[in-house]
Order: C-alpha cells, then sequence, then structure tokens
C-alpha cells in the first residue's frame, strides 16, 4: 500500500485528530466520510471479536496516516520495535519520531510532516552540515538539523518558525483568556530536541512518550501485525 496522497480533512473526520498529517479541523462536517457515515467520534458498544480487530486496524492506519508512512515501512518499524531490548510500543513510537520528516515537523521547519517531507526532498535541510534529501533519514543523538546554505532555504526556514512561533504565542494567550486559573500552560519544543536562536535544531535524546502529538495506542498497533 503507496503513501496516501489524497484529501487530508477527509481521514481526520474518519480518525480523528492528526497532528502530523495536518493542522486543519473540520469545521462544517460531523459525520464520517461516505454515504452511511456515523456522527464523527461516536462511541459504539463491543458486540464481538470482530470489533477488537476493527480497534486494532483504525489504530495502525492513525499511525500511518500521522507520520505518512507506507503499509511495508509501518511493517519494518513494528519488526525493529519487537527487536530491541526496551518496551516495544515506546521504541515504535522512538523510531518513528527520530525519522527526519518528524523531527523537521516537531522544529517548526513545517507546519506537517507531509510538509516537512517536500521540504527536505527539495533540499533544503542539512543534518550535520551535510544535505540529506532522504525523509525516513534515521536522526540520532547529537545530530544538528539548520536550513541548506542557500538564501532560499535560510528564508523558507526562518518564515516558517517565526510564524510557527506567532501561532504558539496566540494560542497560549488564548487559553490563558479561557482558563486564567491555568498559568503552566505554554507551546513549547518537545524536551528531547533544542531551537537556537539563529533556528539550528539539535536532537538530545529520544522523544519522551508524553510528548508525542499522535494520539495512538501503540501496543494495539503491533498486536496487528502479531496476527
Amino acid at each position: 500500500m503507496g503513501r496516501y496522497l489524497g484529501p487530508k480533512l477527509r481521514i481526520v473526520r474518519r480518525l480523528g485528530s492528526l497532528a502530523g498529517l495536518t493542522s486543519k479541523t473540520p469545521k462544517m462536517r460531523i459525520k464520517t466520510p461516505g454515504e452511511h457515515g456515523q456522527m464523527i467520534f461516536e462511541k459504539e458498544g463491543r458486540s464481538s471479536l470482530r470489533d477488537d480487530y476493527k480497534e486494532r486496524l483504525i489504530e495502525k492506519q492513525k499511525l500511518r496516516f500521522n507520520y505518512g508512512i507506507t503499509e511495508g515501512q509501518l511493517v519494518k518499524y513494528c519488526e525493529l520495535s519487537k527487536k530491541s531490548c526496551s518496551f516495544a510500543g515506546s521504541k515504535l513510537l522512538e523510531l518513528l519520531e527520530a525519522r527526519l520528516d518528524c523531527i523537521v515537523h516537531r522544529l517548526g521547519f513545517a507546519v506537517s510532516i507531509p510538509s516537512a517531507r517536500q521540504t527536505i526532498s527539495h533540499g533544503h535541510i542539512l543534518v550535520n552540515g551535510r544535505p540529506v534529501n532522504i525523509p525516513s533519514f534515521n536522526c540520532k543523538k547529537g545530530d544538528i538539523i539548520s536550513a541548506a546554505d542557500k538564501p532560499t532555504s535560510i528564508i523558507l526556514i526562518e518564515t516558517r518558525v517565526r510564524l510557527q512561533l506567532e501561532a504558539n504565542s496566540a494560542l497560549e494567550q488564548r487559553a490563558k483568556e479561557l482558563s486564567p486559573e491555568n498559568e503552566f500552560f505554554q507551546v513549547s519544543l518537545p524536551s528531547h530536541l533544542e531551537l537556537s536562536p539563529t533556528h539550528v535544531g539539535r536532537v538530545l535524546n529520544a522523544v519522551n512518550r508524553e510528548e508525542v502529538l499522535a494520539q495512538v495506542d501503540d501496543l494495539k498497533v503491533l498486536e496487528y501485525y502479531s496476527k
């Protein structure tokens, strides 16, 4: 199964919010796609073992669409996570969050993972000072991610980071207005990344499970492929 290139909000209506796929949310339609669509996020009662398979399938689809990977890629990541000495579910998310396209997105260099993939493919990103145009490149602790030494690349990244910071500031202000007693709400980089004032990113550690934006039950994904 290839990478999905169709309408993103159609997937969001079916599976729920996917921060990696798009930051947009369906505002008007309240049912899932199709002639017999159900109300979004409507819960159904569990009635058979078939429902367990359905739940695992949905979690697998959420993970695949959020990170924009193919079925074959997800199978390989699941196999690698099972071979790891650490907890398989957390390792699966670590591997996906360590992809260069995900890192570029989390640093604010792109508004979504598909946008980050295009940015990387067009040669706008350097890793440790060297051009990398492979979105699936695995970033490790200590890797430095920056814009390519070209005016177009530098302007592109600077503009996106500025817009992201402005959006984050507006979101924080809105949150304070809605809930003044919550003084600790803050939109920031995940703790495993850092970004310098000159827009140079660095990988500090593996991602913390609590800071993964995708709301996915990773164990159900592993169960899906264990059958």
